[in-house]
């Protein structure tokens, strides 16, 4: 299967550093504009398939699962994470479930805030 984890040390260091949250940057002057501008931007999934397989793409939050789409093998796509997922910080998993196969690789829980982009890499097989 195209998402299992890697082996290599540069691999493996590659794929932790791709499930990092990248944080936005506000040039705001003023507090309440920068407020305003983070309640409006997208929570966002940058997903980076390099697999051959398709995947179902999900969030979750406890027990509560969400699909958020459908990322094709060798492509990468940004997928919107759902207001109502998100409640302030919220902790949240990823699932990466490809079609087709039965192994279906999960994220580390990762801290999300409102408007924030977490991007998650599937390596090759």
């Amino acid at each position: 299967m195209a998402t299992r984890l890697a082996r290599t040390p540069a691999a493996a260091a590659l794929a932790v550093l791709a499930l990092g949250v990248t944080l936005p940057a506000t040039g705001c002057w003023r507090k309440g504009a920068a407020s305003a501008q983070q309640d409006e931007r997208p929570t966002t999934l940058r997903v980076r398939n390099q697999g051959f397989l398709d995947v179902n793409v999900y969030a979750v939050r406890g027990s509560q699962r969400v699909r958020l789409g459908t990322v094709t093998g060798n492509s990468t796509q940004v997928l919107r994470i759902p207001s109502f997922l998100m409640n302030g910080i919220t902790p949240l998993r990823f699932i990466a479930d490809p079609i087709g196969n039965q192994r279906t690789p999960t994220s580390d829980e990762i801290v999300v805030t409102p408007g924030d982009e977490v991007q998650i890499y599937i390596p090759p097989a």
